[in-house]
């Protein structure tokens, strides 16, 4: 069944003693804006939780394969396609090196029925064996937390080496010291938006759309680790259009949604320390929007 409307959304999850989002070129810091001391974690970041939760609960069976997965080889999946196609004669000799000819179009298909994230984000699959690219219908901005962080830095040690070498040089102490970074409390909001136009174009479905809403709700449940501290989502709020074009911008929809600090809270340490309001009340479930005729607000977590 076709999408009939739009979508668009915002995320709030926040991060306790942890570290939400690592930067590998500053020593694995917490991202953040240099500017405004705002925390930051990317869309991939995000899409990595989403997928990971979708190969949880539907253990990655078709439909509900995942494409881009830990130590996944992609032209491998690309393979797949043509030999279930009937195409598989394309993939020896100088034909593998060629543009897939006119199997391009259902070798991309083939990956959209049967990838989740191929059909949910898109996806650039002409690396070598060509299934031509996909323009996802579920795009998501980065995270931006709502007050400035403070990274901490913490030196840990453990009781134990690597090799006796490291053992002897200790004269038997046996500790191997190292550095922890977190963010004591940070508060962060992510946009997000779903195209009806490409969500037909993938076949993204209604029952797709349904497994995202659980899976952003959820997916910080099965990610837990030492570094990411508590991480939960805080809330989802869903603006549905009446229409498959829309009937407002997403940006003005956004500012009806403000997360802010409460008055007596200084230094944010806990969720209950800030406010979230939706037209300056507090939303419980759902609200119809009165400045944007034919949008609906619902709280999904």
């Amino acid at each position: 069944m076709s999408m009939q409307n739009r979508y668009d959304f915002v995320l709030l999850f926040d991060v306790k003693d942890g570290n939400p989002n690592g930067d590998p070129d500053a020593g694995n810091l917490p991202r953040t804006d240099a500017e405004t001391g705002r925390g930051l974690v990317t869309d991939v970041c995000l899409k990595r939780k989403v997928r990971n939760y979708v190969g949880i609960v539907k253990q990655e069976q078709p439909p509900f394969e995942i494409y881009v997965k830990e130590k996944a080889i992609l032209n491998k999946q690309h393979e797949r396609a043509y030999h279930a196609i009937g195409a598989a004669d394309m993939l020896s000799g100088d034909d593998k090196k060629r543009k897939g000819g006119d199997k391009v179009g259902e070798a991309r298909d083939w990956m959209c029925k049967n990838f989740f994230d191929v059909r949910t984000f898109g996806a650039v699959m002409s690396t070598g064996v060509n299934c031509g690219q996909v323009r996802g219908p579920v795009q998501l901005t980065f995270a931006r937390s709502v007050d400035p962080i403070v990274a901490s830095e913490h030196s840990i040690t453990r009781m134990a080496v690597a090799t006796e070498a490291e053992a002897e040089k200790q004269g038997g102490d046996n500790r191997t010291m190292g550095r922890k970074h977190t963010v004591p409390y940070g508060l962060y909001v992510a946009h997000g938006f779903i195209s009806s136009h490409l969500a037909n174009q993938t076949g993204f479905s209604e029952d797709d759309l349904s497994l995202l809403w659980e899976a952003l709700a959820n997916m910080f449940e099965h990610d837990r680790s030492a570094a990411r501290g508590e991480m939960t989502t805080r809330g989802l709020y869903v603006f549905k259009h009446d229409s498959q074009l829309g009937n407002a911008h997403a940006h003005s929809l956004f500012d009806h949604v403000t997360a802010k600090l409460k008055d007596n809270a200084t230094v944010p340490r806990e969720f209950t320390d800030y406010i979230v309001l939706v037209d300056g009340n507090e939303m419980v479930v759902n609200a119809q929007l009165s400045p944007a005729q034919g949008v609906t607000l619902t709280r999904m977590a």
